[in-house]
């Protein structure tokens, strides 16, 4: 017996003009069933209809037509049941009833004027007449009895009627559309006592109504939504349904599928700080650093791109990884990178590339990121070149990162020839309007590779291609890699993740990458994730929708937890750390999946992209509670973020941040912040082109903006050499900056310590100033158990962050790196009040060489504190000098600059005739005893003895003399090259200096200043009260002409006592060995030869050997008596020989003039303990230093002079003058006039030391009391 079924039901006229004649979706008995791929032939016939009338705004999509035939089999099934369960006889007694008010045969007539509208499948393909149609009976299975087709019939007619009422239909009203019904008069009629005799019988449902009432409660809960009339029956009718809801959510997830758009751009997501209520439930298996992990700073380059911009630079063909040359290598290094990952290393698919190419991109590679296989690219030279990269880049501390792409391969890979059933697939294809007509795109004679044809045109991006095996004929079409949030990757084929066999092939692939790169990448780590997997490729009933058809493909938690029982990535790491330790495994993760993927899964560092989307709109107060959510959660989680400010799939950190101060503001985060700092391609050098993955070559013809490049040098790569000090999260504190009550969110401030070293780092990410106090941190959790919440919240203070003492009369001294400036800060004070910070618009302040001192018995640093108030100065010790020795450099400015410009007019020929020798030293007479008085009192309360102040200035006259007579006429007559080697064979010791002068065009310059304190620079008491910073101040200031440095007059002062002793001595050798060892051992080596260690070696400079030398024998020259200048120049001469035959290396020099063989040369100049570093004052004791460390001096690393000559970068002095004899404007000069953070005034200040001038034995200074003072104890907040 045939079996009563209901169709949904399509006008014949719509039928006829679409030429479509298939079941869309019936219903008969207990099952519901549709045909999606005959909806979606029939919507595309529709549209095509729409579109011929120009009708396009009445297009319709096959989700929505499948939910609006879904509804009306539903609505047809809760006829059946309530037949089955509430009144068997409901339709046959209603429809008797009509008979009996209308007459049989107008009731026939009215049923078959319906069938004519709406024809079923049997008389619309001619089996029989709708008479004998209506006249037939059939078995309704549902209720087990046999039922007329003129009763279902009429039941078809019921459900039009409420179709036709469906606002949410309305947009379908051209396929069920009852005007011509209507214009029967009984078909109103009937429905009038169709709803009052339906009100009499039995109630039903949920919530107790008659039959059509019922059925339209979905209509009533969501009048103009399909979804929502499908979600009313999901929530109210599941329990009637049955294993039917299944049916429902499919179609509930069809909608989804096409709201989603999944070829459309998703558009930016709107960014939320982190949270982790979710995490918590999660189990904890951090992976654990190597040592070398925290420090890393990582670079991106595109290869090819990088390749091209290469062979520009360097104007030769660069086209291997070998031939990458070892200067760019040795800047990497430089700059502080220690991480290089090189993108587009792999084999491409051919098929990406000309995709492109058929698309109008001529010369485009492959997409990086479509592989065909994890070999290195032939082009760019294979494994060979890759292992001669890795071995230079390992050679200077760098390693290699390469990406690993796990979720896809390429379209035409080597997997999707050889192994297909590794990825997502289906036999049918879905959508009748994709064609596959274009160019095969593979080389494999194999298999054929077929795009589908829309995206040529970019009328359509298909979620499938097309594969058939030329050998079998078997075709398949595969899905294109996707994660649900824009167009699918069309280029790619996605591995199916629940298929073991294509995750252990994956893992191996990973594996196999780990033995040859330290570091990987893993790209779109966060699709792999199980609930990812899930929603894209496998979703659970109902819950679908993120791609395409897909939703067929739903399947229980139950199969899919069988199907893949554990998180693919916890596999991964344990077995990369089973397998190959000591790689560092880098996931590209995001949607809110940060924590789990390092807490949970063990990743070692995970993209942060919070730290770039919310920084750029300076959405500060988002980005200041994802930091502080996490450091709640937990502090590792922060450890583990890599910050940056672009990657290849974003806009340039130039078109993001702009060059200005906040770019830098928003760097200095990134490289101060605890994770892995990770800088883009061309981003140092400001380059504004953004690379495609595709990209062979730069399009734009960019040249690096030095002034860009040089900041970055200037502020970023030392940061960049110092990154052990902030990556842990150990020491890490994050502060609230409190102005006037509130804190301004806008403002980033924080500190951290390592290995006793510590910083802090402030910056406005805003355009206003801004200033105001940090003090507390805010909470942290620190864990006191093994469970998951057992912790406590933590917050410490900046003191404590700090490790400041709390000994009374102790001061922290930290120095600004961008600005250079020194700060003073009394410890009670930063205890008691916290640090005050000013910020103009986007600058930040980093503020490092933190370190502690307790007050000496002259007051030094409360003196320092009192008197800069909260401003910086460029240099402290500088300062103290011009505080301690104020009378002192007073004296010497009148006598100096008064004798130097003089001295100036008389070197050069213009006045030289005018202006006798004695008429100068007359002129200087008074100033320059006045000067040597001061300088005996000071020498003496310093415990040098000094000849009294005529002594001084007759020694002053005599040399004076000596260096005018003998250096004029050689500035005069500025002598050639013939004239020089005549004056060095000369025997008069005038013609020595007037040699040595010009060749050292400022050594009659510093000769004078020499013979104006030869008595001060003798004793060492020059180089105590630091006269050449005075001396390049005012010769600085008088404009003089080949004017010296502070370090020339430096070495000078420093050679002149051995240079006097020298001359007394008589033995050649041992004078020789004196010099030497001045030069190679003394704690003035470095300065006076560049003395350093490289490669094992202790080396000196040819530049600073040769001027120093040529100093020493001039000077010593005029030390001289008229029987030892020959002496003196056969010292010279020996001396440099042996410089030359030393090979500039130190041991070698001495050890030519050394007492004995076995002499060797001292260890390392200036490797002290920062402890045993003292710093003098007048009084000439030792003050007391709380060092946070040991401190070691490193060594400038030389190269070998015989491969290349090296010269010593001269430091910048400082520049300072005295002008009044108070504390404070005795160092106006080394107070910088931009002040960082003008302190208000402590509420005890020491008092202005007072200098006595008849002894300068000591600076009295009354000494403040300091307040008792108790640290603030550790705040713990439950």
């Amino acid at each position: 017996m045939k079996i009563s079924y209901n169709e949904f039901h399509v006008s014949k006229k719509v039928r006829d003009l679409c030429r479509f004649n298939e079941t869309l979706f019936a219903s008969a008995g207990n099952v519901i069933f549709s045909d999606m791929y005959q909806v979606r032939a029939f919507v595309e016939k529709l549209n095509a209809f729409f579109d011929k009338r120009v009708e396009h705004e009445k297009r319709v999509s096959a989700g929505e037509l499948n939910a609006m035939g879904l509804i009306d089999e539903i609505f047809h099934y809760v006829c059946m049941i309530y037949r089955r369960d509430a009144d068997a006889e409901s339709f046959s007694t209603i429809l008797a009833k009509l008979d009996d008010e209308f007459g049989s045969s107008r009731i026939d007539d009215l049923l078959l004027s319906f069938i004519a509208e709406f024809p079923p499948a049997a008389v619309r393909h001619g089996t029989v007449s709708a008479e004998d149609y209506l006249s037939e009976t059939a078995f309704d299975d549902g209720v087990n009895r046999e039922r007329t087709n003129r009763e279902q019939t009429f039941e078809e007619l019921i459900l039009l009627h409420l179709a036709n009422e469906n606002p949410a239909f309305k947009k379908f009203s051209i396929l069920f559309d009852d005007a011509k019904l209507a214009r029967n008069v009984l078909y109103a009629k009937s429905w009038e006592i169709i709803k009052s005799r339906f009100a009499l019988l039995p109630p039903f449902g949920p919530f107790g109504h008659d039959l059509i009432s019922m059925l339209k409660e979905p209509v009533v809960y969501s009048p103009e939504s399909l979804k929502g009339q499908l979600d009313y029956i999901r929530l109210y009718w599941a329990a009637m349904l049955g294993d039917r809801i299944k049916r429902l959510l499919a179609g509930i997830d069809t909608i989804q599928e096409e709201e989603k758009a999944a070829w459309q751009d998703g558009g930016e997501i709107e960014a939320v700080p982190y949270s982790y209520e979710n995490l918590a439930k999660e189990y904890e298996r951090f992976s654990a650093d190597s040592a070398w992990m925290p420090c890393v700073v990582l670079i991106a380059k595109m290869v090819l791109v990088w390749l091209d911009q290469l062979s520009k630079k360097y104007s030769r063909a660069i086209t291997r990884l070998d031939e990458i040359p070892d200067e760019e290598l040795d800047m990497l290094r430089d700059e502080g990178f220690t991480g290089l990952w090189l993108i587009g290393l792999w084999e491409r698919s051919y098929a990406s590339k000309r995709i492109k190419q058929i698309n109008g991109n001529a010369d485009a590679a492959a997409s990086a990121y479509s592989l065909y296989d994890y070999e290195i690219a032939h082009d760019i030279g294979g494994w060979d070149a890759l292992v001669n990269l890795r071995t230079r880049l390992w050679q200077r501390g760098i390693r290699l990162a390469s990406d690993m792409v796990p979720n896809h391969t390429g379209m035409d890979s080597k997997w999707v020839i050889e192994k297909p059933d590794l990825f997502v697939q289906r036999k049918d294809c879905p959508f009748p309007q994709y064609t596959f007509n274009g160019e095969n795109l593979s080389r494999d004679g194999r298999v054929g590779i077929y795009l589908e044809d829309h995206y040529y045109t970019k009328t359509d991006c298909a979620v499938i291609f097309k594969r058939v095996d030329n050998r079998t004929g078997d075709v398949r079409y595969i899905y294109h890699g996707n994660d649900g949030t824009g167009m699918p990757w069309n280029d790619t084929a996605q591995i199916d993740f629940l298929n073991p066999a294509a995750r252990e092939a994956v893992m191996q692939e990973i594996v196999n990458v780990a033995k040859n790169f330290p570091i990987i990448r893993f790209d779109a780590a966060m699709v792999l994730a199980k609930k990812h997997i899930r929603r894209l490729w496998y979703p659970e009933p109902g819950h679908g929708g993120d791609i395409a058809t897909r939703s067929e493909n739903a399947i229980s938690a139950e199969e899919f937890d069988k199907a893949i029982p554990n998180e693919f990535w916890r596999e991964v790491v344990d077995r990369i750390a089973a397998e190959v330790p000591d790689t560092l495994l880098l996931a590209e993760a995001f949607w809110m999946m940060e924590g789990y993927f390092v807490r949970t899964l063990g990743m070692h560092r995970v993209y942060n992209s919070a730290f770039m989307n919310m920084l750029k709109k300076e959405e500060n107060q988002k980005y200041r509670d994802t930091i502080k959510n996490t450091l709640r959660f937990d502090p590792q989680v922060l450890k583990r973020f890599v910050n940056f400010v672009n990657n290849p799939d974003e806009e340039t950190a130039v078109a993001q941040f702009g060059k200005g101060d906040k770019y830098f503001g928003v760097c200095t985060l990134m490289v101060t912040m605890p994770g892995l700092p990770m800088f883009g391609h061309g981003q140092i050098e400001g380059f504004e082109e953004k690379y495609g993955m595709e990209y062979t070559r730069a399009y734009r013809n960019e040249n690096p903006d030095e002034g860009f490049v040089a900041r970055h040098r200037r502020d970023i790569f030392p940061l960049m050499k110092k990154r052990r000090l902030f990556a842990d999260v150990e020491n890490f504190l994050f502060y609230d900056l409190w102005n006037e009550g509130s804190v301004d969110e806008n403002v980033f401030a924080y500190s951290n310590c390592a290995d006793r070293e510590c910083s802090i780092v402030v910056y406005n990410n805003k355009y206003e100033h801004t200033a105001g106090w940090i003090k507390e941190s805010v909470p942290y959790a620190i864990k006191t158990g093994s469970g998951e919440n057992d912790k406590m919240f933590v917050t410490r203070t900046i003191a404590e962050g700090l490790c400041l003492s709390d000994a009374g009369d102790t001061y922290c001294i930290f120095r600004e790196q961008r600005s250079g400036l020194y700060y003073i800060r009394k410890n009670d004070d930063i205890r008691e009040n916290g640090l005050f910070v000013s910020l103009n618009g986007f600058e930040s302040q980093v503020y490092t060489d933190i370190r502690q001192v307790a007050d000496t018995d002259t007051y030094k640093y409360s003196t320092l504190c009192q008197t800069l108030a909260g401003r910086g100065a460029e240099d402290l010790e500088t300062l103290w000098e011009e505080i301690e020795y104020w009378e002192l450099y007073k004296a010497l400015e009148t006598f100096a600059i008064l004798l130097i410009s003089k001295a100036e007019e008389m070197l050069h020929p213009a006045d030289r005739t005018q202006l006798k020798k004695k008429a100068l030293t007359d002129e200087v007479k008074e100033s320059a005893l006045a000067f040597y008085a001061t300088a005996q009192r000071f020498a003496d309360g310093c415990g040098y003895k000094i000849a009294p102040p005529e002594k001084q200035f007759r020694q002053f006259n005599k040399m004076f003399s000596a260096v005018i007579s003998s250096a004029a006429d050689t500035v005069l007559r500025n002598p050639s090259a013939e004239e020089n080697k005549k004056l060095l064979k000369s025997k008069s010791g005038g013609d020595f200096i007037a040699f040595a002068a010009s060749i050292e065009k400022s050594l009659p310059i510093l000769l004078i200043c020499l013979a104006s304190i030869e008595e001060l620079a003798a004793c060492g008491c020059a180089k105590r009260f630091n006269f050449a910073r005075k001396f390049a101040e005012y010769i600085r200031r008088t404009g003089c002409a080949n004017a010296p440095d502070q370090y020339q007059l430096m070495r000078v002062f420093a050679l002149a006592p051995l240079a006097k002793k020298t001359v007394l001595l008589n033995n050649m050798k041992k004078a020789a060995y004196e010099f030497a060892a001045l030069f190679v051992q003394s704690e003035d080596a470095l300065l006076l030869s560049g003395n350093n260690f490289f490669d094992g070696i202790q080396w000196f400079n040819k530049e600073l050997s040769d001027s120093s030398l040529t100093y020493f024998a001039a000077v010593a020259t005029l030390y001289a008596p008229e029987e030892k200048k020959d002496f003196v120049r056969a010292l010279y001469f020996l001396l440099n020989d042996a410089k030359i035959k030393a090979s500039f290396k130190s041991e070698l020099f001495i050890k030519q003039f050394a007492p004995n063989k076995g002499s060797k040369a001292l260890p390392p100049v200036g490797k002290r303990e920062a402890s045993k570093i003292t710093t003098a004052g007048l009084s000439g004791k030792k003050h007391k230093e709380l060092t946070m460390a040991t401190t070691t001096v490193k060594k400038p690393a030389a190269k070998k002079p015989a491969a290349k000559k090296t010269t010593a970068k001269k430091p910048v002095a400082s520049k300072t003058t005295a002008k009044k004899p108070t504390a404070k404007t005795a160092a106006k000069k080394n107070v910088a006039k931009k002040t960082t953070a003008k302190k208000p005034a402590a509420k005890t200040a020491a008092k202005k030391p007072a200098v006595k001038k008849p002894a300068a034995k000591k600076v009295a200074a009354k000494k403040p009391v300091a307040k008792k003072t108790t640290a603030k104890k550790t705040t713990v907040k439950k």
